[in-house]
């Protein structure tokens, strides 16, 4: 026997008879990762900001995703009327609010 092997073996005729098996096993790890780390994250986001959407009323003190802070004056279908400052209204989509404040907060904000 040398040290460097030379010589060169056939391989076997096909693939071992459970490779089929390991390609699925491996198809459905990836499916499972796919699942558990992106889509069902990503949808429990939406479902819960859907329920956000649908459930803002006048008088509720938000914050917008471009870092707006107001107090809600009209809920229309799609907009909604921010009051971010005394007679200064703004119209901002539903969908922009990316969360509800506890009630309080504007005023401890304009008071510091």
């Amino acid at each position: 026997m040398s040290l460097f092997e030379t010589t060169a073996y056939a391989a076997g005729a096909g693939a071992p008879a459970d490779s089929g098996f390991v390609n699925i096993l491996f198809l459905g790890g990836f499916v499972l990762i796919f699942y558990f780390l992106l889509w069902r994250p990503q949808s429990k986001r939406r479902k819960e900001h859907k329920t956000l959407m649908t459930s803002l009323s006048k008088g509720d003190e938000v914050v917008t995703s471009g870092g707006l802070v107001g107090q809600i004056k009209k809920v229309e279908d799609d907009f909604l009327k921010i009051q971010v400052a005394p007679n200064m209204e703004l119209r901002v989509q539903k969908s922009a609010v990316s969360a509800t404040l506890p009630k309080g907060t504007l005023k401890s904000l304009d008071d510091s």
